[in-house]
């Protein structure tokens, strides 16, 4: 059998095991560790350890045995954590992914880096071994269990549909938790009588790479047989054909290291009861209900659905005049037809979607070391990980808020003795929080640090030419910290100051639909909110007409739509007008302008305003007409033509033709100024037809 087919399986189970592994370890307290905590950390090691011995990873089988071993110490009270043993859990975890890395890519991992870290953890292990040298001299047996003993302190473990050149490594498999006092195969079932102290669910975890949960079943050593001996009837396990009875073996299996077992990779289930019979065994299988697809097909998927709904569209305009008497029944089914749309685009969007736990949980190292680097106390918490983001985007926000992270906590928390000076905690908090708004998602990095320091940006901006003055608001303060090459930090260190970043940060999240805005108060701490749609794929637009020209507007972005009067009017600079709204100036951008659009209506009197906002700041856009409300098929139109200014994305409406999706951020910076834009937002529409 070809294993090749099982590696990205394996690859992608791992790395989520060496995922928790590092949650556990972050999470637990060396000076009273819990015991569910270590044997979660020890059966994700062993499991990976199965796994490449399986697939013939040499190095990360024999890093992760050694590793094993300490863990195994130390959920048996063998091993005394401390801060720094945590440490070496950790770089050892770094290690494990590095080595998990190189296998992905078909190479060989660092032997250098795995010698350090081999002699790391067998300094380790001879550093805290002394203690434990008794104990670890004693049979299993006298060993607590971290859940609960075996009954009778012997059990008889049975497990169907083993190949014969399986079995052995199973049993030796099976002799790391104790002493296999009898065993023997029949039937491609292996019986074995094992005297331990370790729990049945133990025993199911560490199995999870090479045999089904329901194969294996449990019994007492004493129920099992009266006479000492492992016969097997067809009634307890009903997939034999007929009884079989065998000759135990007279000798012990020893104790030693696996053997790869060359059975594809399964992803880890959760214990069930064990099972007797058939139906109960199907029962058991089917309570599995995930089921890995790749991303590719589901992007394929989400395509195809995205042409339905044109087609349906266009189904759907082609059949609006039609006489609803004479074509009640067609249009009946039209209406029925958009509701099913609709209904599948959501389900198949869903697919996408991720809980932003995926990213939170990427931050408690991240702290932690960074914290231990800076001298400072820092407490993390995380609001709203179950918030759902489309994975496209999940992928693309992971570096904008790494940097984000690192800025509050080189610049914004301070170190312990400034916080207890200025009456705060000695330990500084860090939030990550998550939330929907609309059909936007709201991620928000807030600390309760010193905060930003106006006048400080303020020369620091004038130092740079930027133009400035004192009665700027703070907002606009804040946002200088976005421009390239700014940064007010008093000395270049490896984590920050080094004027790169924000800016980076700030265009990637434009580039996503979104925007970051800054909220600070001097002594109490600095918010860094990020707004971004929820998915790129699927838009809620507004369609209008300008001139014989269709665009799409965000609907989150619109507030409200109106017609205005001339004394609502006003010139300032230049051509450049402003709409009076309600006691406030709104600029306003004319979009027959902004594209040199002919045949618009020019008269803002007689078209439409759109007040939008975009950024944290309105304004109002003059169209001539609105046409409706759908939602819209995101086409990307870098990728068909190049980018536009102040055009975002196309899409195909119902009548076939191409409507370009409006960019209100890039609108709101420099509405008039729009040079070529004409030329090249006609040709990206019909480079998309």
């Amino acid at each position: 059998m070809d294993i090749t087919e099982f590696y990205q399986t394996f690859f992608e189970e791992a790395e989520e095991l060496l995922s928790d592994m590092e949650q556990q370890l972050l999470q637990i307290d060396p000076s009273d560790p819990d015991g569910e905590q270590l044997n979660a950390i020890f059966r994700a090691a062993h499991s990976i350890k199965g796994g490449a011995g399986t697939f013939g990873f040499t190095v990360l089988q024999e890093t992760t045995h050694l590793f094993e071993n300490l863990l195994d110490k130390a959920r048996h009270r063998e091993l005394t954590l401390d801060p720094t043993t945590i440490d070496i859990f950790l770089e050892t975890k770094d290690m494990l992914s590095d080595q998990l890395n190189a296998y992905r890519q078909q190479t060989e991992p660092d032997s250098a880096a795995y010698e350090r870290i081999c002699n790391t953890l067998k300094a380790l292990a001879e550093e805290k071994g002394h203690g434990g040298s008794a104990a670890a001299s004693a049979t299993t047996t006298d060993q607590p269990s971290m859940t609960g003993p075996a009954p009778g302190g012997a059990m008889v473990i049975r497990i169907a549909g083993v190949a014969a050149d399986n079995a052995t490594s199973l049993a030796e498999e099976l002799a790391l938790f104790g002493t296999v006092l009898e065993q023997q195969h029949a039937g491609e079932v292996l019986t074995v009588r094992l005297e331990t102290a370790t729990g049945e669910e133990d025993i199911r975890a560490v199995l999870c790479f090479v045999v089904d949960d329901d194969q294996i079943t449990f019994e007492n050593a004493a129920a099992a047989s009266s006479d000492d001996s492992l016969e097997m009837t067809a009634e307890e396990w009903p997939v034999e054909e007929e009884p079989v009875h065998a000759t135990p073996e007279a000798e012990k299996t020893p104790a030693v290291e696996p053997a790869g077992v060359e059975a594809p990779v399964e992803p880890a289930k959760a214990a069930a009861p064990a099972a007797k019979k058939p139906e109960q065994r199907v029962a058991a299988s089917s309570e599995n209900a995930s089921l890995r697809v790749s991303i590719e097909k589901i992007d394929q998927i989400i395509n195809l659905v995205g042409e339905l709904v044109i087609t349906q569209s266009m189904l759907e305009q082609g059949t609006s005049d039609f006489d609803p008497v004479t074509h009640g029944s067609l249009l009946s089914g039209m209406n029925q037809l958009q509701r099913n749309a609709r209904d599948l685009q959501e389900a198949v969007m869903s697919i996408r979607m991720m809980p932003m736990d995926v990213v939170f949980n990427r931050f408690p190292r991240l702290v932690r070391d960074l914290a231990g680097k800076l001298g400072k106390q820092v407490e993390l918490e995380t609001v709203g990980k179950s918030t759902e983001l489309d994975k496209g985007l999940i992928e693309r926000i992971v570096d904008p808020l790494t940097h984000l992270v690192r800025n509050s906590l080189d610049h914004g928390i301070e170190t312990p003795d400034r916080r207890l000076a200025a009456g705060k905690p000695a330990s500084g908090k860090l939030t990550l929080s998550a939330s929907h708004q609309g059909g936007n998602i709201l991620i928000e990095i807030s600390d309760d640090g010193a905060g930003l320091n106006r006048e400080r940006i303020l020369n620091k901006a004038r130092e740079n030419g930027l133009a400035v003055s004192d009665a700027m608001s703070d907002d606009d303060v804040w946002q200088l910290i976005f421009a390239p090459g700014f940064s007010t930090a008093e000395q270049v260190t490896d984590l920050s100051g080094r004027g790169v970043g924000m800016d980076v940060v700030k265009r990637n999240i434009a580039q996503m639909g979104g925007h970051v805005d800054i909220l600070s108060r001097p002594g109490q701490g600095t918010t860094t909110r990020i707004v971004l749609p929820l998915t790129l794929a699927i838009l809620d637009g507004m369609s209008v007409r300008v001139g014989e020209e269709v665009y799409i507007l965000p609907l989150g972005a619109i507030k409200e739509s109106m017609q205005v009067r001339p004394e609502d009017i006003s010139t300032v600079t230049g051509n450049d007008r402003v709409l009076h709204v309600r006691g406030e100036y709104l600029p306003l951008v004319e979009l027959y302008r902004v594209f040199d659009i002919p045949d618009a209506q020019q008269d803002v009197t007689k078209g439409i305003v759109m007040i939008v906002q975009s950024e944290g700041r309105s304004f109002a856009l003059q169209v001539d007409q609105l046409i409706g409300q759908h939602q819209v098929v995101v086409k990307n139109l870098e990728t068909n033509y190049r980018r536009v200014p102040g055009i975002s994305a196309a899409t195909i409406l119902g009548d076939g033709s191409v409507a370009l999706i409006l960019d209100i951020p890039a609108l709101s910076r420099t509405p008039q100024d729009r040079e070529g834009s004409h030329t090249g937002h006609h040709r990206g529409a019909a480079a998309l037809h």
